[in-house]
């Protein structure tokens, strides 16, 4: 099995899920984001082999793809910050690394999982969304919409491929954290939060900080993901995530509990860090009925648990740090 982007955060955790599950597994990472310690558990696991490299190399592809029955493609450039400043290396690297996996995996008739997201909904209000929700996005004047639509365009790379046989499965996820998500790598509000929580420092809110979201423990993603290597969910997209809603707002007020941090709270207008005509998406909710129904996945871990999950690894890298000095 391939997994691409699989030293990034949640491809490690999937790296890891499937040898622990006795599959032999190549991960291919550029490490632009990636981070070879996220794979320190089983760089060097008889079973596994890393190679550094990139998507957008297509005789490399080919010459792995070839080793392989499964890709579990989640290699992207992402971040709230890249798709505001560099739209064009959004919409070309994503769409051009998707090329490459789902065009020669097609002539191999190798399965492809891949690794979207609940952006994709765009701005819908109709919530929570569902597999078939429409998509409801801003003006191709406003970059903020560069990620969501590279990525639409790759799930209907996927489906088209799907008509012609390709035999592929569509995940899209909502807000995965964790251990290991840190801020410079993965760029999640978690990560950020929780940081300058440890830290004392304030934690800074973009907007009013009454957009919802539903976050995802890691593991929970990873397991999704995992569910969707069988044949029966082909042509398909499910949405991996989970049904408990919490605003920014309160997300930042529940981590200073559990800090307990006296770091204060303030609040900065989006545009004092994205630019004029910035859009966030106010709230953004996955209807889980498909994923419950078909892949028989339902999320295990709470958000009040998770987070205490991630809080404890970030105190002990931080701990960890300050013995190194």
């Amino acid at each position: 099995m391939l997994v691409t982007g699989g030293a990034g955060f949640i491809g490690s955790y999937l790296v890891k899920k499937l040898i622990e599950a006795k599959h032999t597994v190549i991960t291919l990472d550029n490490l632009l984001t990636g981070n070879v310690n996220n794979l320190e558990e089983v760089m060097h696991h008889p079973n596994h082999t890393f190679v550094q490299g990139s998507v957008l190399d297509r005789e490399l592809l080919r010459r792995i793809i070839d080793q392989c029955d499964v890709v579990y493609h989640l290699a992207a450039v992402l971040g709230i910050k890249n798709i505001v400043e560099n739209p064009l290396r959004i919409l070309e690297e994503n769409i051009e690394g998707s090329k490459n996996v789902f065009g020669l995996a097609y002539q191999r008739s190798c399965k492809v999982v891949f690794a979207s997201t609940s952006e994709v909904y765009g701005k819908n209000d109709n919530l929570p969304f569902h597999e078939n929700s429409d998509r409801l996005l801003g003006p191709p004047t406003v970059h903020r919409w560069s990620y969501a639509t590279a990525k639409a365009v790759e799930e209907h790379l996927c489906f088209a491929y799907a008509d012609k046989g390709l035999p592929v499965t569509v995940v899209r996820y909502f807000n995965a954290y964790g251990p290991r998500a840190t801020s410079t790598q993965y760029g999640g509000v978690i990560p950020k939060f929780v940081t300058a929580a440890l830290k004392g420092l304030p934690i800074t809110i973009h907007g009013d900080g009454n957009q919802t979201r539903s976050f995802t423990f890691v593991e929970d993603t990873v397991r999704g993901t995992f569910l969707c290597q069988d044949a029966k969910h082909n042509g398909q997209a499910f949405n991996i995530g989970i049904d408990e809603v919490i605003s920014i707002k309160e997300l930042a007020e529940k981590i200073k509990k559990i800090t307990v941090s006296s770091s204060p709270i303030v609040y900065i207008p989006h545009s004092d860090v994205y630019g004029e005509n910035f859009e966030d998406t106010p709230n953004r909710i996955p209807d889980l009925t498909k994923s419950r129904t078909i892949l028989k996945y339902s999320p295990a871990i709470g958000l009040d648990e998770g987070l205490r999950k991630t809080v404890a690894w970030y105190k002990a890298e931080m701990d960890e740090r300050k013995g190194e000095r």
